[in-house]
């Protein structure tokens, strides 16, 4: 794959995603269970960890399945 067409393929993947997080607030993706929040004074420190892990295991799948 040329760079030219990855780099259209992943502008266009960041335009889907700024146009589904809306949607993906409302479900509650980001403040699940096993995400880490560390908030201080001056400072907060956020640590996505089930919400990473959540959508790697849907896009392997979803990448498994468009690939057979």
């Amino acid at each position: 794959m040329d760079v030219s067409r990855f780099l259209i393929v992943l502008g266009l993947a960041i335009v889907a995603a700024g146009l589904l997080w809306p949607f993906l607030a409302r479900t509650g993706l980001g403040r699940l269970p096993g995400d880490i929040v560390i908030e201080r004074e001056n400072f907060t420190l956020y640590l996505p960890l089930m919400s990473g892990l959540l959508i790697s295991v849907v896009l392997s799948a979803l990448l498994w399945l468009l690939a057979r």
